[in-house]
């Protein structure tokens, strides 16, 4: 695992799809020394397009062009139901170029097919990236040569931390796990802070501490060496406040409820692929 690390040297990026991800990377790029002159972006919608102009100077084309032959990376930021319909209005632009997907559940088996390349990476982010603590998780086909595979993690360590997985059907876990993982934590945000209000505090104090308490948290998962289950059991005497929260969500199956909710995830990860694949 890795953390977004020192200036890149990369050549002419496009991205099809100029939305929040693509702009989270886009910003990265930027930030790291990736002149905007070497940026071309794709993108169909004028409100995103107008802020791409406004966040980043980008002038974003409507539609796919001859412009895209100049770039040898081109990062797919499109939704899985477009992408088929994107690829084939590109193709003919970026048959030289590496291919990075951040696109849900579609495989990669499917975008070598509809672009015609085996030079294919997959990546699952999340949505941490739009402020520089992302998470992504990166496949790459054999096609793709070590010089490449090092491009792509280059361009998502722009956004965050990021690591390889050998298999591509983990990346269905990986997004079960932090691609969808955000929202989880928003979840579970929610329902403290609301506790919180209901217990007496103001709406604005049960939000700082339900945030300032799952970053305190983070944070000294990340900087421990002990795992998790430990960590909990060292805040947990028998008897007190924390082991009756604790023993309260034991007896309403919680974590079986979430280890359920993850597997969900992880199924329409795959039903993607099967409904929007070649």
């Amino acid at each position: 695992m890795s953390q977004t690390t020192a200036s890149l040297s990369l050549p002419v990026i496009a991205f099809i799809g100029g939305g929040n991800m693509a702009s989270a990377i886009i910003g990265g790029l930027i930030r790291q020394g990736h002149p905007a002159s070497q940026i071309e972006v794709v993108e169909p919608w004028a409100e995103a397009r107008d802020a791409l102009l406004k966040n980043h100077g980008l002038q974003a084309q409507p539609e796919a062009g001859p412009a895209l032959q100049r770039a040898r990376i081109v990062v797919w930021a499109v939704k899985p139901q477009t992408f088929k319909d994107a690829a084939a209005q590109t193709r003919a632009h970026t048959e030289d170029a590496l291919h990075l997907s951040v696109a849900a559940g579609i495989r990669s088996d499917s975008i070598a097919q509809w672009l015609g390349s085996e030079r294919v990476v997959r990546t699952m982010p999340n949505t941490p990236a739009l402020v520089g603590k992302g998470m992504s998780a990166l496949y790459a086909r054999p096609g793709v040569s070590p010089a490449e595979r090092e491009s792509a993690q280059a361009i998502m360590a722009t956004t965050g931390e990021y690591l390889w997985v050998d298999s591509e059907k983990q990346l269905d876990a990986v997004t079960a796990l932090s691609g969808s993982g955000p929202a989880y934590v928003f979840y579970f945000l929610e329902a403290m802070a609301r506790a919180g209000t209901a217990m007496g505090l103001s709406a604005e104090q049960a939000h700082q501490l339900a945030v300032g308490t799952f970053v305190g948290a983070s944070e000294l998962a990340r900087r421990s060496d002990e795992s998790p289950a430990v960590l909990r059991q060292r805040v947990t005497s028998k008897g007190g406040t924390t082991y009756a929260a604790l023993q309260s969500m034991e007896k309403d199956g919680v974590g079986e409820a979430f280890e359920r909710a993850m597997k969900a995830a992880e199924q329409r990860a795959d039903e993607l692929g099967n409904e929007f694949g070649a």
